[in-house]
C-alpha cells in the first residue's frame, strides 16, 4: 500500500517546484540598451536577477522530490524483489519514463538560470556598431516547468505501482520455501 504522506510530501515538493518554474518564466531578466555620459560607447542595463534564484529553487525542490522517491522505493533495484505482473512491469517503465523527464526538466532549469545569471558587461561600439544584451531565451524556464509537471505525474503514478508490486509480491515474510513439519 502506498503511503500517503509520501505522496503529499512529493506532490507538494513538485508543485512547489512548478511555481518556482513558472515563476522564473515571468521574472526572466530583461536588458537595456544605454548610453555612457560622454556618449562614447553604449552598455547593458539588465533589471533584476530573480529569476535565477527561482530557478534554482525549482531544480532544487524537483531533485528533493525525486530523492525522497527514490530513497522510499529504494530506487526500484534494491530491497526485497516485486511481484511479477502488470504492476511491476508498469512501475519499471514509469520509472524509467520519470527519470528521463526529470533530467531533461532539471537540464532546462540549469540552462535557464546560468544562462539568465549572465550578463553581458560593457562592449564598445567601435566596431560594428551593434550590441547585443543577451538574456535567457523566453521558453526555458517553461519548458522546465512543463517537465516539472510530467515528472510529477509520472513519479506519482511510479510510486503507486511500485508500493501495488511490492505489496503482491507473496514473499513470506517467515523466510524459506522449505517446509520441514510433520504430515498429519
Amino acid at each position: 500500500m502506498a503511503s500517503k504522506i509520501v505522496l503529499i510530501l512529493v506532490f507538494v515538493f513538485d508543485l512547489i517546484a512548478f511555481g518556482l518554474a513558472v515563476a522564473a518564466e515571468q521574472r526572466r531578466s530583461t536588458a537595456k540598451v544605454m548610453a555612457d555620459s560622454e556618449d562614447t560607447y553604449n552598455y547593458c542595463v539588465y533589471d533584476s536577477d530573480i529569476a535565477t534564484g527561482y530557478g534554482v529553487g525549482a531544480l532544487l525542490f524537483l531533485l528533493l522530490s525525486q530523492a525522497v522517491l527514490m530513497v522510499v522505493s529504494k530506487c526500484f533495484c534494491l530491497g526485497r524483489s516485486l511481484a511479477p505482473g502488470g504492476p511491476r512491469a508498469f512501475a519499471l517503465l514509469l520509472f524509467l519514463l520519470s527519470w528521463v523527464t526529470f533530467t531533461i526538466a532539471e537540464a532546462c532549469l540549469l540552462a535557464g538560470s546560468v544562462r539568465n545569471a549572465h550578463h553581458t558587461r560593457y562592449r564598445n561600439l567601435f566596431f560594428d556598431g551593434n550590441l547585443s544584451c543577451e538574456t535567457v531565451r523566453k521558453g526555458v524556464f517553461g519548458a522546465g516547468a512543463a517537465f516539472v509537471f510530467f515528472t510529477a505525474i509520472l513519479s506519482e503514478v511510479y510510486y503507486l505501482f511500485y508500493a501495488k508490486a511490492a505489496g503482491d509480491s507473496g514473499v513470506p515474510s517467515y523466510g524459506g520455501s522449505v517446509g520441514m513439519s510433520s504430515y498429519h
